[in-house]
């Protein structure tokens, strides 16, 4: 095999600052999530809209000079809770949004390994879904901060995936980033086209927040085809979230 599951687990390292023991702190997470969410803030709205946003959220500094490790949780979590404020409710859905699928597109062009990023469209679903679910599972702390995530699939001729978090820190009603980023990440490395759908949401008063997620039907040929395709050109950024829609 041209890989191993250690390698496929590793979409997320780039996040880790002088080891892992200090990245794993409970309270921290990854960058991108204020990285992304001030670059699609400034492509939709502008920068002054974008400085503005990030300066009432207290971390004016993050949007001139952005992260290169983890950080505290509660930055983004200002980040994104000032953001909904800010904007209107439809607004808001389009940044994070845009923010997780570039989030997703910046793990698929630079840190899915190239033999991951080979292999997974050329297995079945049913495992290439458990392999992606592994890989997010094993490095979920760099998005689900304090939270605690959980992640399963179901079923092998038409697998449905699972995934939680409880106590998630980055929380907004109908979670567009978190979403995005699953999407990008799951359509490119595992289907033609996938539908995420979010039936619990802890802004929306459940008690946490949870993501099914389901492969398009259709040929399975034609599939694997439009899924080697699309894993081969990683760089591309012509498939909008189905969130931002």
């Amino acid at each position: 095999m041209p890989t191993s599951d250690s390698s496929l687990a590793r979409p997320y390292d780039h996040d880790v600052a002088d080891g892992v023991p200090e990245a794993r702190s409970p309270a921290r997470i990854g960058p991108n999530a204020i990285i992304q969410t001030g670059q699609a803030l400034a492509a939709l709205f502008g920068d002054e809209t974008a400085r503005m946003i990030f300066d009432r959220a207290g971390i004016g500094h993050r949007f001139v000079d952005p992260p290169g490790t983890m950080l505290d949780e509660r930055e983004p979590q200002r980040l994104f809770a000032v953001l909904c404020d800010t904007l209107s409710d439809q607004d808001a859905t389009r940044v994070l949004a845009q923010a997780g699928d570039r989030t997703g597109h910046y793990l698929l062009v630079n840190r899915i390994p190239k033999p991951a990023r080979w292999l997974l469209p050329r297995l079945p679903t049913a495992i290439s879904e458990r392999l992606l679910s592994r890989a997010i599972s094993a490095h979920a702390w760099t998005f689900a901060g304090s939270g605690r995530f959980s992640g399963q699939v179901r079923g092998c001729r038409r697998p449905v995936v699972q995934l939680a978090i409880q106590n998630n820190p980055l929380a907004t009603p109908g979670c567009p980033w978190h979403g995005a980023v699953f999407e990008r990440l799951f359509a490119t490395l595992t289907a033609t086209q996938v539908s995420v759908l979010h039936p619990r949401c802890q802004a929306k008063g459940n008690d946490c927040c949870e993501w099914t997620i389901t492969g398009a039907t259709g040929s399975l040929q034609s599939a694997r085809m439009s899924r080697r395709a699309a894993a081969d050109r990683p760089d591309r950024e012509d498939r909008p979230s189905q969130a931002s829609r």
